[in-house]
């Protein structure tokens, strides 16, 4: 079991059962001296995280017959008396956790609905020739990024020290300060994924009500409250593991919506009136290869594939709850290779047919009543899946870093932390009702919180969280070797001096630092050009003649 991490953290190859049982338990008869995780030393994630990894490994050899050796790292009861109180409880709740499968997190990453649904527009706002090239482009890198996720992840994760949410990568490579532009920017991403889903159900349901004839009628920010109170009710649902079925059931459903509307936008004309009432102008059906329409709009088109390939900032909480987090790669392939293929298909068909008159949510853009409303029935059931998912997570990083780190609250797991998760879910889902009502436009919101922060977990950050991590680990090339409790001392100088920063910036791979920051400024430009665009784009909308308001009762479809 060679297992070799930068720097002078790694277990020497082939371990007999003996050595690496001893190198386990000297690990856990190790009490930590820290008091806060500002406080330990990068070493140290490194060195847990290796034991963490080795000991993962061995499970799954051994669960699938393939390695029938005694378990080398001991008797966990017998490690725990070496373990403080508060460390052994946090210890035993983290394996509690670990009950994802790759198989899981393949459903859990494509249950994101609204991706699928606005892949039409984005066609429709750049044009065939630069949609599907940009198309390509951004899966490519969604999938680079997820990867150095991953790598991360493994690297700096441990029972002792467990990386739960995407802040806990960013503050182990870059301090307490990147963990709070994380969390932030995570917290509002969730609220708006939330708040959008609960503007779709919205107008699927005013569509529902409004009937063949389109007499019939419901109040927009009615039909909008109805699901954050559904969603209120669905978000008590407390871990991910109960949520693998649901996202199992809403993928499947998710498919079913993409080839029945297009079957049935394929023998029904475009929905003139929804168009409209969205800004298009009358016309026969055109598409192009290329587009002329303004330079925002394009913008927002892209902003749509971002918002498509937005799965990113969750898997550091998928992965929190996997068995063995090595597997994650194979769940996070099987589900981009999915969402590439069915958006980009759907998209295209789409367009071909509709033209100027795609809508943001594409299954609304049939005119015949009958066939419409079987796509928002079902994109109901599917939509409120997806939010429950982003509501859990929301909740969790919310929990995690204001009930238990700001005011040192009880764990997740007791009886005090479910009654505090209860009420959290309610503040929850209102925060999403006054975000979907308040801009009642699906795609002008959805380019706005892919450019805020979207863009940033998927793309940016991913890079330059790399280029750190591997700055540090460079740096260490001259260190000795680390023994556990013993802090900062093997290290031959520190980032004060001249050498450390030239070992870190200037050995190891120099051309795979070059690219990452490269990429984290190519992205970090892409993601301002995104927020000027959709700003402007959200301020036309509003001034469209017939246009839904914040707030009203008139529907934007």
């Amino acid at each position: 079991m060679s297992k070799e991490f930068p720097g002078k953290i790694e277990l020497h190859g082939e371990s007999t059962k003996e050595e690496l049982q001893a190198e386990s338990l000297a690990a856990y008869d190790h009490h930590s001296s820290y008091t806060n995780i500002k406080d330990v030393p990068f070493e140290e994630f490194l060195h847990y995280s290796l034991i963490q990894r080795t000991k993962e490994e061995h499970e799954a050899r051994q669960k699938s017959g393939e390695d029938d050796m005694r378990n080398p790292f001991g008797n966990l009861e017998t490690q725990a008396v070496n373990m403080t109180p508060d460390e052994l409880e946090r210890s035993n709740a983290r394996r509690a956790l670990r009950q994802a499968g790759w198989a899981a997190v393949f459903f859990l990453i494509t249950t994101d609905i609204l991706g699928p649904f606005n892949a039409p527009i984005a066609i429709a706002d750049l044009g065939y020739v630069p949609g599907v090239l940009l198309y390509i482009f951004m899966g490519i890198f969604a999938f680079y990024c997820g990867i150095l996720l991953w790598r991360l992840f493994i690297h700096l994760d441990s029972d002792r020290y467990p990386v739960k949410t995407y802040a806990d990568i960013a503050e182990r490579i870059f301090g307490r300060s990147a963990r709070h532009i994380c969390t932030v920017l995570q917290s509002l991403q969730l609220i708006v994924n939330v708040g959008v889903i609960c503007l779709s159900n919205g107008q699927s349901l005013a569509q529902i009500v409004a009937g063949e004839n389109g007499t019939g009628y419901i109040c927009f920010s009615l039909a909008i409250i109805i699901w954050a109170l559904f969603g209120m009710v669905i978000g008590q649902i407390r871990t991910l593991k109960n949520f693998s079925f649901l996202a199992n059931f809403a993928v499947w459903i998710n498919l079913l919506i993409i080839f029945t509307s297009m079957g049935f936008i394929a023998h029904s004309p475009p929905n003139y009136a929804a168009a409209y009432l969205n800004g298009a102008v009358p016309g026969p059906i055109t598409t192009t290869a290329f587009v002329s329409l303004p330079t925002t709009t394009k913008i927002n088109g892209i902003m749509q594939m971002v918002f498509a390939y937005g799965g990113a900032m969750i898997f550091p909480e998928i992965m929190a709850e996997m068995r063995r987090p090595m597997d994650f790669w194979k769940g996070m392939a099987c589900a981009q290779t999915l969402i590439f293929a069915a958006y980009l298909m759907y998209g295209i068909f789409v367009y071909a047919y509709q033209g100027q008159f795609t809508l943001p949510l594409a299954y609304q853009g049939v005119s015949k009543y009958s066939w419409q409303t079987v796509g928002n029935i079902l994109a109901l059931v599917t939509g409120i899946i997806a939010a429950g998912l982003y509501g859990n997570i929301g909740i969790k990083v919310a929990y995690i870093n204001i009930v238990e780190d700001w005011f040192k609250g009880p764990s997740l797991l007791s009886r005090k932390g479910h009654a505090i998760w209860a009420v959290m879910v309610i503040v929850y889902w209102a925060l999403a009702y006054i975000v979907g009502s308040a801009v009642p436009q699906v795609e002008n919101i959805s380019s706005l919180i892919a450019a805020i922060c979207i863009m940033q977990f998927s793309y940016t950050f991913p890079p330059i969280l790399r280029f750190g991590y591997d700055v540090l680990t460079d740096a260490m090339s001259e260190d000795s070797l680390y023994v556990p409790g013993n802090g900062t001392a093997g290290r031959v100088d520190t980032w004060k001096d001249a050498s450390r920063w030239r070992r870190g910036l200037l050995t190891g791979r120099v051309w795979f630092k070059t690219l990452n920051f490269v990429l984290f400024i190519g992205f970090s430009v892409m993601a301002i050009l995104g927020m000027w665009g959709s700003g402007v784009s959200i301020q036309s909308a509003f001034q469209v003649q017939g246009a839904a308001t914040s707030f009203g009762c008139s529907a934007p479809v």
